[in-house]
């Protein structure tokens, strides 16, 4: 989901892209709020996605997969109740 170097996009919560400099929380909320995704390449269709955030999504690519959506995880990826 999130916890190794790679990171599920259709399962991780939105935190899973802090590790990842210039990810967070632009490129990252889009990409956990406009899933499910069948392949990674099709994150980059994601409507407002600027040319900024399609650069460091591709620099960070070799460490997404996408794969099947789990339920149990749904509510999560947004907001997993942890708050400052």
């Amino acid at each position: 989901l999130g916890g190794s170097q790679t990171v599920d996009l259709n399962n991780a919560n939105v935190r899973a892209y802090l590790r990842m400099p210039g990810m967070y929380p632009a490129a990252a909320g889009k990409i956990v709020t406009h899933g499910p995704y069948k392949s990674v390449a099709d994150v980059y269709n994601i409507p407002g996605l600027t040319n900024a955030e399609k650069e460091v999504i591709k620099k960070y690519e070799s460490r997404f997969t996408a794969k099947a959506v789990a339920p149990e995880y749904a509510i999560d990826r947004i907001n997993n109740g942890l708050y400052r």
